[in-house]
Order: C-alpha cells, then structure tokens, then sequence
C-alpha cells in the first residue's frame, strides 16, 4: 500500500475509533509506549526475555509482533504528522536534503 494513502486511511480509521482527537502532547506518549514495544520485541528476538512466567516464542511468531509493533509505531508518526498537516513525502524529502547537507553528500 502506497504510504499516502495509508496515512489517509489511518487517519480516518482512528476518526471512526475515538482515537483521533487526543492532542500531539499526548498522541507523543502513545509513541513513547509503542516504541518502548518495539525495543521489548527486539529484545525477545535477539536475547530473549528470560522470564519464567513466559514461554519463549517461536522466531516467526516473535517477527510477526515486531511487525505488528512497528506498525503500531508507524501509526502514531502519521497521526501525529497528519495532525500538523505533513505528509510523509514532505518528510522523508526534508530529512533526505537534511543529511545530504549535514553529510555533504548527494
């Protein structure tokens, strides 16, 4: 799915759940927790969590949280950006002429 598009859906899908009106102040929040289950999941990949009230996941079933994680990430990034009206092309352009400046490299 082509990323512009997604935005938009994600937009109005979180418009029809009630999610959508929370401010960028707070939305942020969302992020840091799903960020912090991102780095969980890693964790799980690649040292395992070592907990004996838990089982240890199959690879595939750990990379398919991770993928859901991410995604719950992703989310959060449009939201936020959609809320100031900034598209992800608009973003990915200005960091891109960003670190070619920073780095000088084209």
């Amino acid at each position: 799915m082509e990323l512009r598009k997604y935005q938009s859906w994600i937009s109005e899908f979180y418009k029809k759940r009630n999610w959508y009106q929370y401010d960028p102040f707070i939305r942020s929040n969302f992020l840091s927790e799903e960020v912090g289950e991102v780095c969980r999941a890693i964790r799980a990949i690649e040292i395992g969590r070592d907990r004996p009230d838990e089982q240890q996941s199959a690879y595939q079933e750990s990379l398919e949280n991770l993928t859901e994680e991410l995604g719950d990430v992703l989310d959060n990034l449009l939201i936020i950006a959609d809320k100031y009206n900034i598209s992800f092309d608009e973003i990915m352009t200005t960091h891109k002429k960003k670190l070619e400046q920073r780095f000088n490299h084209k």
